[in-house]
């Protein structure tokens, strides 16, 4: 076992956002984050690796408390992607290297700078490593972002809707990228995402919230359209094209799609 939570509660402004969630994650797994928004999907995220402070619960990641880490120890296991980011005037391999920010003390080693070599190769984005990051795509940014994770050599991978904004394309590319890197690195990772289709392509565990709370947390296997029903408010047909389960959202009177 890697992450263990346990009865995490998370309140803004004295309004619960999160109640007794608790999950357990091993090595080498996905686990997709999913539900309406204010969920609370995000806040999770952040709660995990103290972006922000629980208001009760726990988290332990390889039974060390999270909460008696310091700042820079977080950073060696835990890599954050956010929604947002702001745009540096940096190069891409530049970019990258502040991933090693945790390990480097006065001046980046050649370790560090093998690193990053390393993983734009990995990543098949060695030939933007020169080019400064505002004129990226959207798609191109989001890889040199998970790249600058991935640059932390983090065991935990914390992911917030990492294919939004992106085409279908780049969504698949992107998550083929993040599978990639969990399996090839005995990494896991927690993903938070909107698209139900995508995440039945390439996770491995649902964890479903509804009113802040865990509505669902099984194998994707396991997960019913009357689950997804009863999170997102709408009927749905769940059916399988070929190897892959599909998500379709319908009339109340199940007579057409929406």
């Amino acid at each position: 076992m890697i992450l263990k939570v346990n009865g995490l509660e998370f309140t803004y402004h004295e309004r619960p956002v999160l109640k007794n969630i608790g999950f357990e994650l091993k090595k080498g797994q996905i686990m997709a984050v999913l539900g309406v928004n204010g969920a609370g999907k995000t806040t999770l995220l952040k709660c995990l690796n103290r972006i922000l402070r629980l208001r009760m619960g726990t988290v332990f990641l390889d039974e060390e408390n999270v909460k008696d880490m310091s700042r820079n120890h977080i950073a060696k296991h835990f890599a954050y992607v956010p929604q947002k980011y702001e745009e540096e005037p940096l190069t891409v391999f530049d970019a990258i290297l502040l991933g090693r920010r945790p390990y480097i003390k006065w001046e980046a080693t050649s370790h560090d700078l093998r690193i990053v070599e390393a993983i734009l190769y990995r990543l098949d984005i060695e030939y933007l490593a020169l080019r400064p990051t505002n004129q990226l795509s959207g798609g191109e940014m989001q890889k040199v972002i998970i790249a600058r994770a991935l640059a932390q050599e983090p065991e935990v991978l914390l992911l917030d809707e990492p294919t939004s904004n992106l085409d279908l394309k780049n969504q698949l590319q992107v998550m083929q990228l993040v599978t990639k890197a969990v399996r090839e690195h005995n990494m896991a990772a927690i993903v938070s995402m909107h698209d139900i289709n995508l995440a039945f392509r390439f996770v491995d565990h649902f964890l479903m919230l509804r009113e802040g709370r865990v509505h669902l947390l099984a194998p994707r296997e396991e997960v019913t359209a009357q689950d997804i029903e009863k999170v997102y408010g709408v009927k749905v047909i769940l059916g399988d094209v070929d190897q892959y389960k599909i998500v379709i959202p319908v009339n109340e009177n199940s007579e057409g799609a929406l």
